[in-house]
């Protein structure tokens, strides 16, 4: 063979492989995970570089430990080249969004539709993992790996294994009160390893989706009935739930925010409530959450697919349900009512190649409203301010707040342009939900109408480097979280909640919107809105929990 040929296949013994694979998945994929766990380190008085010598150490003795599980002949190139074109993946998403690979993550992966996935493709993506996964993915495919005998081979693996075993176990053993102290208050730093806790979660979602249950609804709210009927009060009544999509609290500025981005709803007589917050951080968990009776406290994702939601509660009282979605579907709480799929429509000038902006789900409401035989309900599910593409989410006419980030890349953005954008987002939802009052006035005539306006959660903009939505609810700020930086920040979880009543409305249903007003600046979260809507349409049901229903202590 020649000098050449040998450069281009080296020969290299398994074990030697096996480290090397470790080191580099240890330096390169888990940039993250040392990043967090050394400012755990250093801001939990363990600043010792010792100790943080022996986290790295550690670290590589594990993804040794592990990959030697997979040190076969057959077995180990397949599966390491798997490993690193996934860490390389996963590491992107990271370090540039800050963001957790766990169930959730990938539950919202699976279930985000090919526009908005594309979104997330881009030549740094692109890059990134030829750089990092298929370069050394081609390098290990390259390699001669020198094989002993089966016997000798096995006998090498269980001393090589034993012999990691001890290395690890001495750290661990070392630093025992150390590993222990940041293992009890920073549980969360395990989500952080790759591909090991990705893998995990792959593999649990992989688990639950090949092994589906036999789904079987469980009615609720079968006694539902209105306490008035529309008959007795003259002209039926309409309620419009407009659904948000990544609108966070912080950048209204009903809210108090220094930029403008609600010049019309301003004007409008809305009560708005500026202290509420989302069930989870991405849609696939909060729409089905704000719609059932769970409360986020009770809520899984099993309940949910097994039990019907207030839609259906609804239904059960006689009033027509329409549900309307400009997003990526309902996830499951629109399945037993009439739909309608929006974003597929072309209409010149609210859609284009990217989709439709959210006036789509205007486009012949009228008809719709006009077909109701009794009080409706209507659901309509924006795009809002999905990321990282914000810029793609308002007509031109909308570029208020400039420059602006027109990049689905705004890790790369600074990080005014990419609030600029975003603001730009919010300033068009405010135009959109100010067109739709606008509509409910003129339908006063004939109908009693209402909005409820409410985001399914919010999202990150870059503050401590997280960017985007998804990270787990569970270490929200308000628990007990010793990772320097914030999971589950309030950015992703404080929504906004707006309501707007036709005086006719608030009048046949006896509500008091300047008692409503006054109560606005409590805390509310989506909790409410199952129990709210049932209370302000005046439907009996055992599911009915007066505490939760905003409107009860404001009847008059």
């Amino acid at each position: 063979m020649s000098a050449y040929a040998k450069w281009l296949s080296p020969k290299l013994s398994l074990t030697t492989l096996v480290f090397l694979t470790a080191l580099f998945l240890a330096t390169v994929d888990n940039q993250a995970f040392l990043t967090a766990i050394f400012k755990v380190v250093d801001t939990s008085g363990l600043g010792s570089s010792h100790f943080k010598v022996a986290v790295f150490i550690a670290l590589i003795a594990l993804f040794s430990l592990l990959l030697s599980f997979f040190a076969s002949k057959y077995v180990f190139k397949p599966i390491v080249i798997l490993i690193l074109i996934l860490a390389a993946i996963i590491s992107f998403f990271m370090d540039s969004y800050g963001v957790i690979v766990d169930v959730s993550m990938i539950q919202n992966i699976v279930e985000t539709d090919s526009k908005e996935a594309t979104e997330l493709l881009s030549a740094h993506l692109v890059r990134h993992v030829v750089l990092v996964g298929l370069l050394p993915a081609l390098c290990l495919y390259r390699i001669d790996i020198q094989y002993s005998s089966f016997f000798k081979e096995l006998g090498t693996r269980l001393i090589v294994m034993i012999l990691i075993s001890t290395v690890l176990g001495s750290i661990v053993f070392t630093y025992y009160k150390d590993f222990a102290l940041i293992d009890r208050n920073n549980r969360a730093l395990r989500y952080f390893i790759n591909p090991n806790y990705p893998i995990y979660a792959l593999g649990k979602y992989i688990k639950r989706s090949l092994n589906p249950e036999v789904i079987t609804i469980t009615a609720i709210g079968k006694d539902a009935q209105q306490i008035n009927t529309w008959k007795t009060r003259g002209k039926k009544s309409i309620v419009v739930v407009v659904v948000g999509e990544t609108a966070r609290a912080q950048n209204f500025s009903l809210n108090g925010y220094a930029q403008n981005t609600n010049p019309l709803l301003s004007q409008e007589a809305i009560i708005n409530f500026p202290d509420t917050h989302s069930c989870g951080t991405a849609t696939a968990e909060s729409v089905p959450c704000m719609f059932s009776d769970f409360g986020r406290s009770d809520y899984s994702d099993s309940k949910a697919k097994h039990y019907e939601n207030v839609l259906d509660v609804l239904t059960h009282a006689g009033i027509n349900v329409l549900w309307r979605d400009n997003n990526s579907g309902c996830k499951g709480v629109c399945d037993r009512v009439t739909t309608e799929s929006m974003e597929k429509l072309t209409v010149p000038e609210i859609c284009n190649d990217k989709g439709c902006f959210d006036e789509i789900l205007l486009q012949g409401l009228q008809e719709q409203i006009d077909k109701f035989s009794n009080d409706g309900v209507i659901v309509l599910h924006q795009k809002g301010s999905h990321g990282p593409a914000y810029y793609q989410r308002y007509p031109e006419t909308f570029k208020k707040f400039m420059p602006e980030c027109a990049s689905n890349q705004v890790q790369d953005c600074p990080q005014q342009q990419i609030i600029n954008a975003y603001d730009n987002s919010i300033l068009y939802t405010d135009y959109f939900l100010t067109y739709l009052i606008h509509i409910l006035q003129k339908n006063t005539d004939r109908y009693n109408t209402a909005l409820l306006y409410m985001s399914d959660h919010g999202e990150s903009l870059g503050e401590k480097g997280i960017y985007l939505h998804g990270l787990p609810y569970k270490f929200a700020p308000d628990e007990q979280i010793h990772i320097p930086y914030k999971f589950a920040p309030d950015e992703q979880i404080h929504i906004p909640f707006i309501m707007w009543l036709s005086p006719e409305f608030a009048t046949s249903f006896n509500i008091d919107t300047d008692c409503l007003a006054q109560h606005s600046g409590e805390e509310y979260s989506h909790d409410n809105l199952f129990h709210s809507l049932l209370g302000m349409l005046d439907v009996q049901t055992g599911k009915y929990d007066a505490e939760l229903d905003i409107f009860n202590r404001c009847r008059r």
